[in-house]
């Protein structure tokens, strides 16, 4: 199953609305550089997830560049209820931050 994408500026509103963000990057990277109000939720913890308090709710997932979300769209859709509406950002974070949409970065 793979999931529509949207872009960064779809997603915002979105997001505004009340969807969930969702970076599957794993923690580092989000640490690192991270949409702002996004969720942190690691590809390699996934199987352990429960997004079960996500019924009914939109879902939008996120990566660096799309690449991730795209390749475990059916990984990431398994998770989620059937009353969940789920999407993935078309270029992820990188899109986003080009977008001029907040990001937020570690400082150091």
């Amino acid at each position: 199953m793979s999931l529509p994408t949207i872009n960064p500026a779809q997603a915002r509103n979105l997001v505004e609305k009340g969807a969930i963000l969702i970076d599957i990057r794993e923690a580092d990277e989000h640490a690192r550089e991270r949409i702002v109000g996004a969720r942190n939720l690691p590809l390699s913890k996934l199987d352990q997830a429960d997004l079960a308090a996500h019924q009914g709710k939109q879902v939008i997932f996120h990566c660096k560049s799309g690449a991730r979300t795209q390749i475990n769209a059916s990984r990431l859709a398994s998770k989620l209820d059937r009353s969940c509406e789920a999407f993935i950002v078309a270029g992820g974070l990188d899109a986003w931050r080009k977008a001029g949409l907040p990001v937020e970065s570690e400082c150091r």
